[in-house]
């Protein structure tokens, strides 16, 4: 996972941010919040202990993926190619075994203590990881991006901190519920900061997938992190509207639907 590279600006949300390299798209850190207390193995997050650097994800793909508009597409739409400095490395995984990681992922509660009625919903999981990796677990992308959701190995220090967590993105299972669970993060963090506590990722609250809503929002961030979409938050603008577009449109339709 990692973010696309100039579309991140400093932002005053407890966080710097730094962009790096690659040809898809650029590492960037920032500082975030919701850090756990270091002694706990399994507590949730908190905002009291100092914010720590993290890589974002960003697609394995060379460019935005078209809409589809089929119920049930019988071609996969997103024409699926690695970049050419990516590589296959490790445990090759059936399209059944993905979908399985995928939908254990998005039936974990991330925040059972202090929000336990957010979920990331199923199809938003499985749309992010088709268009990150057309469900391959063993693609390692050239900025370091692992797996079924191109886990950064930045962002798995991120939520194993975080949540005192042990997680290996080298494991497809595990990493379903890395990326998944950073899906959750930014859910939390947007819904905080800008819907007052809601963190509803329903496509009934998005006019457009152009719309300033809670789950364009997360999209964007998961492709081009939140200090990003901070920035563009008052314009109202998407730093990324292809890629939510692609992301959306899958949620619709997806090829993935035939496993």
């Amino acid at each position: 996972m990692r973010w696309r590279v100039g579309l991140l600006v400093p932002a005053l949300v407890a966080a710097l941010v730094s962009s790096g390299c690659g040809v898809l798209g650029s590492s960037h850190e920032e500082s975030l919040p919701y850090d756990p207390p270091s002694t706990v193995a399994s507590a949730e997050p908190t905002t009291e202990a100092p914010p720590s650097p993290t890589a974002k994800p960003s697609p394995a793909h060379a460019k935005p993926k078209p809409k589809t508009t089929s119920a049930t597409p019988t071609e996969d739409p997103n024409n699926f190619q690695l970049p050419a400095c990516a590589k296959h490395s490790g445990k090759t995984v059936t399209k059944a075994q993905a979908k399985s990681a995928l939908t254990a992922a998005a039936a974990k509660i991330y925040w059972p203590g202090s929000a336990p009625s957010l979920k990331v919903p199923l199809d938003l999981v499985k749309s992010v990881a088709w268009h990150e990796s057309g469900w391959q677990a063993d693609i390692v992308n050239c900025d370091g991006g692992r797996g079924l959701m191109q886990v950064m190995p930045d962002t798995a220090s991120m939520i194993n901190k975080r949540f005192g967590q042990n997680y290996d993105a080298g494991d497809y299972r595990q990493n379903a519920i890395i990326g998944t669970n950073y899906l959750a993060w930014l859910t939390r963090y947007f819904g905080d900061k800008y819907y007052k506590g809601s963190y509803d990722l329903s496509t009934s609250k998005c006019a457009t997938h152009a719309s300033m809503c809670l789950l364009n929002l997360v999209v964007s961030a998961y492709n081009a992190g939140f200090g990003a979409v901070d920035s563009g938050y008052a314009a109202k603008t998407l730093s990324n509207p292809a890629y939510v577009d692609s992301v959306r449109s899958l949620m619709t339709s997806c090829y993935c639907d035939r496993y």
